[in-house]
């Protein structure tokens, strides 16, 4: 009987729960129920299960972080054209060859950064009957070092130095008719040195913007020779006093200035880089028409693994050279080599 009643609670509990979900459990006291358990007919055993140690050799990976990245681009065009003796549509036999080699490196670990450089141009052109003369002609060293002070924001150190290889020369003809020149540059004469630090902005990978507050240039002029100027109708060579700024009885000038040079490299279309470089250079101790503006401009596209096509210009405004905006354009086809691949 008592099972019966026991049985009849157990329904009222579990229909109860049904339908008040608040109530999960409820105690009951089985002191004085006649309840059995049968005993499971599976076999069992006990014992103690013995556990073997596998020995784990550590394997040592032998990795290196490489906190550089390198690029080395080597680029040679030749331009050539022959005609025969009796070739009526007119022309002239001529050979022109140019060669490029632009190398940079870069270094970034945590908020540090170091950026280095180096572009080095070259070319010549000889046509028949004709003197030699230069289509490019320039030598360029950068270096950068930056620590990070926000997201964007960077101080930085920079040194950079820029002439060129060979002598360059002005071309006329003399009362006779036939071509001569005169000396207006050759290496170190004129020669760049520039050391600048302030704050550069860097939103991105492929812009920024150095705003150098202290900023130092040296104008070397070791030569006095690019100090003279002829007269091509009467053979006269007179000197001038003042040459790229520098006066003649000196080798530099120091000048102090504020500086801007904003940087732009990227990957416009698939195999097709656009590359610009602006810089101002403001003197401190003169006036403002006297402020100094570059624009070097250059986009290449890679047509195949090897072949390149490539279209330079460069924009220049400096009073110590000339009251004119100067301007240089080479437009290029040949093979360019770059290393890593």
């Amino acid at each position: 009987m008592k099972i019966f009643y026991a049985y009849l609670l157990l329904v009222f509990i579990g229909t109860t729960s049904l339908q008040a979900q608040e109530i999960d459990t409820i105690q009951i006291n089985t002191k004085g129920l006649d309840i059995k358990l049968k005993r499971s007919p599976l076999p069992s055993r006990s014992g103690t299960i013995p556990f073997k140690a596998v020995p784990l050799t550590p394997i040592v990976i032998d990795a290196r972080v490489n906190y550089w990245k390198t690029r080395t681009s080597v680029g040679i065009n030749v331009n050539q054209a022959t005609f025969s003796n009796n070739w009526k549509g007119g022309g002239v036999n001529s050979l022109a060859i140019g060669g490029l080699v632009n190398y940079k490196a870069e270094y970034s670990k945590e908020s540090y950064s170091y950026v280095s450089e180096v572009i080095l141009e070259y070319g010549k052109i000889r046509n028949k009957d004709q003197l030699q003369k230069k289509t490019r002609d320039r030598i360029f060293w950068d270096n950068k070092a930056a620590i990070q002070l926000s997201k964007n924001w960077y101080f930085f150190g920079s040194v950079s130095f820029e002439s060129q290889f060979d002598a360059g020369f002005a071309y006329g003809k003399d009362k006779e008719g036939t071509e001569d020149k005169y000396l207006i540059s050759k290496f170190m004469a004129p020669g760049y040195l520039t050391e600048s630090f302030g704050f550069e902005y860097k939103p991105n990978k492929f812009f920024s913007t150095r705003i150098g507050t202290g900023t130092a240039r040296q104008t070397f002029v070791l030569d006095t020779a690019v100090y003279y100027t002829k007269n091509f109708s009467t053979g006269v060579m007179t000197k001038g006093q003042t040459k790229y700024g520098v006066d003649f009885n000196k080798k530099f000038k120091n000048e102090l200035a504020f500086q801007i040079v904003s940087n732009f490299e990227k990957e416009i279309f698939t195999n097709t880089m656009l590359k610009s470089r602006y810089q101002m250079f403001i003197p401190y101790d003169r006036a403002l028409v006297n402020i100094d503006h570059r624009l070097d401009v250059s986009i290449s596209s890679k047509l195949n693994r090897l072949m390149n096509v490539s279209l330079t210009g460069v924009g220049l405004f400096d009073r110590d050279n000339d009251t004119k905006i100067q301007g240089s354009q080479t437009l290029a086809l040949g093979v360019m080599f770059i290393f890593p691949r």
